[in-house]
């Protein structure tokens, strides 16, 4: 019996969109046929080696609604002369083509939103953007049947407004014996604090982050790790505060390789801010990468985060993101020993909790009626 497909779309780069490459595993050792069709730029990693297929769509604007209808024009044809029996849409953005050749061809789609979409901060001030969006949600997102999203609070959003059911599939890793790489010798016999991720954005502790260097004495180290539209700023004022000995600051990497540099860290950040209603139902996948690692977490007092770290003490909330407070509260943390060993190790029992294996068990009832 022939397999059935999926055509997956992501406006990501596919390489570190790690939610994207676990559920495409997991639908393809279901035994559905996957492909996904995402987004790349002439400095993209290459795509690795994968249990689905992937193609890409070579893109030249990178921002604005430039970027938004250049790729969706082009999965739009895609998806229309693509063989396949679903589609797959991940996230509002690449929403409407999926849906419109959904009922063109009368295929079945199935929809994964990571966030609250037009909450993001991009959105804020711009009104007429959100609205576009909002717009198409409006249109699309009540005549969808089958949706699931990241946690408890985006779902209850979403029902809220649109009354649908909706699952939670959260973004945990797959339980993996990947080795720490050696550590580098200025790293050595310092505090390694880290922030890792490629949406290191306004509103997302970045520069708060750099800043709290400015008020630490002794022996820290910050890493940041990724990308994102702040990076460039972080850069500047890291030489403007004189802080290029303090701080390294190492480009995106495959997840691989990324999690041979996470267990070298003593504490690990997700500092989103609750300015915008879309950082204050985050749950980010990065908190998960930590405690995998063995790196107790360092967060910012949101919902979803502060629920993971109360459940299973495997780091702290600050109380404020003011840079000196959060100075005072990581020295306060770092000097206590018997403390900080203690959410270091209940990291252990956590991961075994928040694992890909035990999620997947959730994501396989929703795609099996479909097999």
């Amino acid at each position: 019996m022939r397999k059935k497909r999926i055509t997956v779309s992501v406006i990501s780069e596919l390489t570190t969109d790690q939610r994207v490459i676990r559920i495409c595993d997991t639908l393809a050792g279901m035994g559905f046929e996957v492909h996904v069709i995402a987004r790349s730029f002439s400095d993209s990693l290459p795509l690795g080696e994968y249990g689905f297929s992937a193609t890409r769509i070579h893109c030249f604007f990178r921002k604005g609604f430039m970027q938004f209808a250049e790729f969706n024009t082009r999965l739009f044809f895609r998806l229309l002369f693509r063989k396949t029996d679903y589609f797959l849409a991940n996230d509002l953005d690449v929403l409407v083509p999926n849906y419109i050749v959904s009922r063109l061809r009368r295929k079945k789609i199935f929809y994964d939103t990571h966030e609250y979409y037009t909450g993001v901060p991009e959105l804020k001030d711009a009104p007429f953007k959100r609205g576009v969006w909002k717009f198409f949600e409006n249109w699309i997102f009540p005549r969808l049947r089958v949706v699931y999203t990241v946690n408890d609070s985006v779902k209850n959003k979403y029902h809220e407004e649109y009354g649908n059911e909706i699952a939670v599939i959260r973004n945990v890793p797959v339980t993996t014996s990947s080795q720490a790489r050696e550590i580098p010798e200025h790293w050595k016999n310092k505090t390694i604090l880290m922030m890792q991720g490629i949406g290191i954005n306004p509103g997302r502790g970045g520069l708060e982050l750099l800043e709290t260097m400015r008020y630490l004495q002794g022996n820290y180290h910050l890493v940041f790790i990724g990308g994102g539209t702040q990076w460039d700023a972080i850069v500047q004022k890291r030489s403007e505060w004189q802080l290029e000995d303090k701080v390294d600051m190492i480009g995106k990497q495959p997840p691989a390789r990324l999690k041979e540099y996470t267990p070298l860290a003593h504490l690990g950040f997700s500092l989103d801010g609750s300015e915008n209603i879309n950082f204050l139902y985050n749950l980010p996948n990065k908190i998960f990468d930590y405690i995998h690692a063995g790196v107790p977490v360092a967060a910012t007092d949101i919902p979803e985060v502060r629920k993971i770290i109360e459940q299973y003490h495997c780091g702290i909330c600050f109380k404020s993101n003011r840079p000196q407070s959060m100075a005072e509260e990581i020295t306060a943390l770092m000097n206590d020993p018997l403390r900080y060993m203690a959410l270091r190790n209940n990291t252990a029992p956590a991961a075994k909790e928040l694992c890909w294996e035990k999620e997947r068990m959730k994501l396989m009832p929703i795609f099996e009626p479909y097999l």
